[in-house]
């Protein structure tokens, strides 16, 4: 790390030597001139953020396959993906934060137009992302508490299409291996003060193992307004159903005999889940602009209904309700002499997110739901979130300053209706700051420094009591849990070249950073007779490097690629071991590796599209994704350590434009050299299960027909 940070500070250096106030106006278009206002809280270009952020639009997933987000968010640098049963239930993971799910996503606060799909406790399920009807992706890595309830990994923003110049109608299907088919309509409408989108989509899925197929049913909305000057109004929403049957997790043994086998108790249980769930969400912006100061004021409502049926040893109904809002001011300030004009950004917010309702559980008959209730209670998560960011100036176009601290409140009140005794109410609240420095060393590469603190409240299920707690099991909740609390340094460099007589190597974005964090009261994940808790037990130092890369090398020849390196460790960590048998041993991880984590992981991509008689656009791509071996448990047992493996992937697309119709085919395949492989780790099982297979070689197919009115 030491010949890291030298680093570093030779580019430093070889960059300010080279900066110029006077350097002539570049007219090439720069990727880090995107302004991205959502994810980071900031109406700032890229360049001038002090964190590592990534924007992703539509056209970068044109010719792909867009089931889930390991289809397309593969290629962004330390952002580790893994799909449960071959395709859904992806596990997602920033620098580590979100490992420790078994189910659904933690520590990466996930936002769909802004809006938190995440809930009060930052658990997420994401059966509402459809990429047919996204126009972009915002990614911010690295520690964000202190801008979101339950960020530390970073945040992930999915933005509806509203960016398309006129309307349209246009209908997407898709098709592939195991069954695969996707069949959607999308339509968009565009006057000169609106516009209106629409997609509604099925998708059916066999599955690539016993007992893991789906069907989704999804509806996603967006209608904006420009209703007078300087003001907009904004409705979204959604509606989702759909089922995805859990074929479960394999031990060694049963995954080396045949690995697209479900396991024997799930497949008896007929275990699976069943969603329906919905959100609307209204937002309000206005701004004022008045001599070297600008105001703006947005504000936002939201409401969500989401009714769960989950089967496995028992047979579980969830009906969460949900009330939210978000309230930002923005004060951008412009001070100073003609040649010295500074610019302050002051941003102070709120976000309140209210959810309740009543959870039964019955015994289940085979995946039925049977007669006998076995438990009854009432669940209320709520957040209360206030947080503040100033942004300044220090040296003119070069050198800024960026103060945030965020204060959270998150409240658990679980209610068991059948044996009020066992009620519980508990409450975690931090207050957590970050500081930041953004150095341009030219006026399109910046090098960023930041130290902050971290706080991540346990999610509602992680709470779930159990007969080792200091109460014997005997509340709902459990009350030896506590938030994670850790502190965080980074530093990287991130820019963008013209390339060689601006015709080779064109646009070339890059992007290195460094990250040390130590983690206390690490929540992690263990397993008592096939049912998953948690509980705090180690104290964990991450040390991490990131890298990104993407240059057009010739024209309508690019190549990017990412390489992450963890080393993720427990500190210590002396922790309880309960065996099968329910024996409780005190074992020592201390010095063990996290588990779920590879130590190295790359991705390379290279795609080439060529324009020929103005109306047909050829595109031919292809991919590969390497991860290193990783350990399944905290007492890192060598023989059951997953095995390193490549994937490589390849796909090609023919666009065609006629008049006002257009026509999209294209197709792939994937796994090219039908590697088996773990896709999915359930770690720390007291029955040995940790392996989730992915799918061997399978192909992919596309068609879209749209018309455009102009």
């Amino acid at each position: 790390m030491k010949n890291f940070t030298v680093f570093l500070f030779l580019i430093i250096i070889f960059f300010s030597n080279s900066y110029s106030q006077d350097e002539p106006k570049d007219t090439v278009k720069y990727q880090t001139d995107e302004i991205v206002v959502t994810g980071t809280r900031l109406e700032q270009k890229i360049i001038d953020i002090p964190y590592p952020v990534t924007r992703i639009t539509q056209s970068n997933w044109t010719i792909d396959r867009k089931i889930g987000v390991q289809d397309v968010l593969t290629t962004v640098p330390g952002l580790f993906l893994q799909p449960r049963y071959g395709n859904h239930d992806t596990r997602i993971t920033i620098r580590g934060y979100g490992s420790r799910s078994n189910t659904g996503i933690r520590g990466v606060r996930i936002l769909l137009d802004g809006i938190p799909e995440s809930e009060p406790d930052g658990q997420t399920r994401i059966e509402a992302i459809d990429f047919d009807a996204l126009g972009r992706i915002e990614i911010v890595r690295g520690y964000s508490s202190s801008l979101y309830t339950n960020a530390p990994g970073g945040v992930i923003n999915f933005l509806t299409d509203k960016y398309f110049p006129v309307s349209f109608i246009m209908t997407n299907n898709e098709f592939g291996s195991y069954n695969l088919r996707k069949n959607g309509i999308k339509v968009g409408i565009r006057t000169p003060n609106s516009v209106f989108m629409t997609n509604y989509s099925y998708q059916n899925y066999w599955g690539y193992r016993q007992h893991s197929q789906e069907y989704q049913h999804r509806l996603n909305s967006i209608f904006e307004t420009d209703f007078a000057k300087n003001s907009k109004l904004t409705v979204n929403g959604y509606f989702v159903t759909g089922l995805i049957k859990l074929p479960g997790s394999l031990t060694k043994a049963k995954y080396e005999e045949n690995d697209t086998l479900a396991n024997k108790r799930d497949f008896d249980r007929d275990a699976k889940r069943i969603s329906r769930k919905g959100r609307v969400g209204v937002t309000f912006l206005s701004s004022l602009e008045k001599g070297n100061m600008k105001h703006t004021f947005e504000a936002t409502g939201y409401g969500t209904i989401k009714i769960f049926d989950r089967t496995a040893r028992t047979y579980r109904l969830f009906t969460r309700y949900g009330l939210g809002g978000t309230f930002r001011y923005i004060n951008k300030l412009h001070f100073g002499k003609k040649r010295e004009r500074r610019t302050n950004e002051f941003t102070v917010g709120t976000d309140l997110f209210y959810q309740d309702g009543p959870i039964r559980e019955y015994n289940n008959l085979s995946g039925k739901k049977g007669d006998d209730l076995q438990a009854l209670s009432n669940e209320v998560i709520s957040n209360v979130g206030f947080y503040g960011l100033n942004q300044i100036e220090i040296i003119p176009s070069r050198l800024s300053l960026l103060v945030s601290g965020r204060y959270d409140r998150v409240t658990f009140r679980s209610e068991d209706e059948l044996a009020g005794f066992r009620d519980t109410s508990i409450v975690f609240a931090k207050f957590t700051p970050k500081a930041a420095l953004n150095l341009k060393l030219t006026p399109h590469i910046a090098f960023y420094t930041s130290f902050g603190l971290g706080f991540d409240s346990p999610a509602g299920n992680e709470m779930d009591n159990h007969s080792y707690t200091s109460d014997n099991g005997l509340h709902t909740l459990n009350p030896d849990l506590k938030p994670q609390k850790s502190t965080s340094i980074e530093a990287g460099i991130k820019g963008e070249v013209q390339g060689i007589k601006r015709k080779y190597f064109r646009n070339t974005f890059f992007e290195l950073s460094f990250y040390r964090t130590k983690i206390e009261d690490v929540i992690v994940p263990f397993v008592v007779d096939g049912d998953v808790y948690f509980r705090n037990a180690a104290v964990s130092n991450r040390t991490g490097i990131e890298l990104g890369f993407s240059s057009e090398v010739i024209k309508g020849l690019t190549l990017n690629g990412s390489y992450a390196f963890q080393n993720f460790k427990y500190d210590s960590y002396l922790a309880g071991d309960i065996d099968s048998a329910g024996t409780l041993t005190e074992k020592d991880f201390s010095g063990n590796y996290e588990p779920s984590n590879p130590k190295n992981f790359f991705t390379a991509e290279v795609k080439y599209q060529h324009t020929f008689g103005k109306y047909y656009t050829v595109y031919l791509k292809s991919n590969a994704q390497y991860v290193g071996d990783m350990f399944v448990d905290d007492s890192n047992t060598d023989s059951l350590k997953t095995e390193a493996y490549t994937l490589i992937n390849a796909q090609l697309g023919l666009d065609i434009t006629l008049n006002k119709f257009k026509f999209l085919i294209y197709g792939g395949l994937n796994n090219i050299t039908d590697k088996k492989y773990v896709a999915f780790i359930n770690i720390n099982s007291d029955r040995k299960e940790f392996y989730e297979s992915g799918p061997k070689r399978n192909f992919f197919g596309g068609v879209s027909l749209g018309y455009i009115f102009r």
